[in-house]
């Protein structure tokens, strides 16, 4: 029924910070870039559930806390899937306020998993520079985009 029409993909990103305010990215194996951990929601789960699903997929580590600090739904935000389908994101950016466990190095979707001081991060693609720029300027209140 959808055939080739636009779609909306709900998801998830995780702002993981250490005692140290470093910020935990994860280098993807398909691509090879840094991001934050991030997915999209699957059927039968929670927006939370999401997020911590994700965030032990590619890190290990475990949600304990966590709290909306933005969302990303404009236009701008959409893109084109390796399979050439079109896609607008509705992300949820979450701010992972407790976590447990150890970073793993490796996983079946990373090869690679660090936390990086906000001055010395490595490439990250523009929506990542926003999101910590987001970070940056939280008040407490949601930012909407």
């Amino acid at each position: 029924m959808v055939g080739n029409r636009k779609l909306i993909t709900p998801g998830v990103r995780a702002i993981i910070r250490n005692k140290q305010g470093q910020v935990l990215l994860v280098r993807r194996k398909d691509n090879g870039q840094w991001v934050m951990p991030a997915g999209s929601i699957e059927l039968e789960e929670s927006i939370l559930d999401c997020v911590k699903r994700e965030v032990r997929e590619e890190t290990g580590l475990e949600v304990i806390s966590a709290i909306p600090i933005a969302m990303y739904t404009e236009p701008r935000f959409s893109f084109t899937t390796a399979y050439g389908a079109e896609q607008q994101m509705f992300a949820i950016v979450f701010l992972v306020k407790e976590w447990s466990g150890e970073v793993l190095k490796q996983t079946e979707e990373t090869d690679d998993a660090r936390f990086f001081s906000l001055s010395e991060l490595p490439a990250i693609p523009p929506l990542y520079q926003e999101t910590l720029q987001d970070l940056q300027s939280y008040t407490g209140l949601v930012i909407v985009k």
